[in-house]
């Protein structure tokens, strides 16, 4: 199996300007994709935007867009304008995100989340394939749209998937899925549910030092402020954690957050979160490209050490 080795950006304290020789820097390092996300930093595609035109080394990809913050035209157009500035080297990713960034944070109603996903979807396959589209969708409306810039290539698009009904819409209508705080072992249930001949992406949390309680306190804080959300719970719960994280989620649930760190066993710690010295680390994304992830995407926690050495201590050997 072929597998490509990404990071995501932007990087912590580190300025959109100032990414450019990182572009240059992480190409000539071995990494082949830098991807985006889109919570509540940068948006997803101006880091894309730059990357595309300083580095034409690096595949591009978004992890995720979320569907219900941004008008399905919007969408569309978004994604035409990344695949024509990176033409075959971009990688869409499209999710339906999460109640406190969809509601909370964007004041947009967080309802039906797999029709909005499945209808977004839909939408934007057809616009990117020059479709005029006059229709209306379980979830939204579109009269009159088209491309007014042809897509010579629709890019691949992924799907943001948790649990079974998402993994399997990402395997049967879009190009794969794009999965998030997973163990290794954990790869295996979720490709089942895509299919083998489907790209799985997943973004990978790296702690680079080899204080193993430095890192996994930082785990832990991480930990419970995800998997306390209710899509990424009944992701582990389908995942088989519900008897080990439930005292976790029973603290959080109290208002308890100490105990909610506490009670949460380092075998869990050490599954979700890669952490150790560098050789450890790249072992333990390799371990993820075993069980069928074709794009390992590395979010960096450069805790006590350098940036600098960190992407390099990391880099693909």
């Amino acid at each position: 199996m072929t597998f490509r080795y990404g990071i995501t950006i932007p990087f912590e304290g580190v300025s959109l300007p100032d990414h450019k020789e990182w572009f240059h820097r992480l190409a000539d390092l071995g990494y082949t994709d830098v991807w985006s996300s889109e919570v509540d930093g940068a948006d997803g595609f101006t880091p894309l935007t730059l990357a595309a035109a300083w580095e034409s080394r690096l595949n591009l990809g978004v992890a995720v867009t979320p569907v219900f913050t941004r008008g399905a035209g919007l969408m569309a157009m978004s994604i035409a304008a990344m695949a024509e500035a990176a033409p075959g080297r971009f990688t869409m990713g499209l999710g339906a995100s999460s109640e406190p960034v969809v509601q909370r944070w964007n004041g947009v109603a967080y309802e039906r989340p797999y029709a909005r996903t499945r209808d977004v979807l839909r939408f934007v396959q057809r616009a990117l394939d020059g479709e005029k589209i006059d229709e209306t969708f379980e979830t939204f409306e579109v009269h009159g749209f088209k491309l007014s810039r042809p897509v010579l290539e629709r890019p691949p698009i992924l799907l943001g998937a948790l649990r079974p009904g998402m993994l399997r819409l990402a395997g049967r209508e879009a190009d794969g899925a794009i999965l998030n705080w997973l163990g290794a072992d954990d790869v295996a249930t979720c490709r089942g549910e895509v299919g083998a001949d489907k790209t799985i992406a997943a973004r990978l949390f790296v702690i680079p030092t080899e204080d193993a309680d430095t890192a996994r306190a930082i785990a832990r804080r991480m930990i419970t402020s995800y998997l306390t959300v209710n899509a990424y719970a009944e992701f582990h719960r389908w995942l088989g954690r519900s008897e080990i994280l439930q005292p976790m989620w029973d603290a959080w649930a109290n208002g308890d957050r100490k105990l909610a760190n506490s009670v949460i066993p380092d075998s869990v710690v050490d599954d979700l979160i890669i952490h150790g010295s560098y050789a450890k680390c790249r072992e333990h994304v390799q371990r993820y490209i075993d069980a069928g992830v074709q794009i390992p995407t590395l979010a960096v926690i450069s805790f006590g050490v350098d940036l600098i050495d960190a992407v390099e201590g990391l880099a693909p050997r």
